[in-house]
């Protein structure tokens, strides 16, 4: 019994050799692909994130500094 398998073995190493590197290869592009889309997703959110931020430090500067401000642009209807 165990002659027949060690000789069927040595006959399709090669074949079995090449099917494992053929998955394996699969296997690698897989996992770059999901990798690639994870950082894709992690710029998106970093991009609003900083988009989110870059406004409210907008908003900020814009922001009346004292009371007087304040009264001038509610009179004025800018606010």
């Amino acid at each position: 019994m165990w002659a027949a398998i060690t000789s069927w073995l040595s006959g399709n190493a090669v074949r079995i050799l090449g099917w494992t590197v053929s998955a394996l290869s699969v296997a690698a592009v897989l996992f770059g692909a999901r990798q690639a889309g994870r950082n894709a997703e992690r710029v998106d959110q970093l991009k609003k994130t900083l988009e989110v931020k870059d406004a409210q430090l907008r908003a900020t500067l814009d922001a009346p500094r004292n009371r007087r401000e304040l009264v001038d642009r509610l009179r004025d209807g800018k606010f």
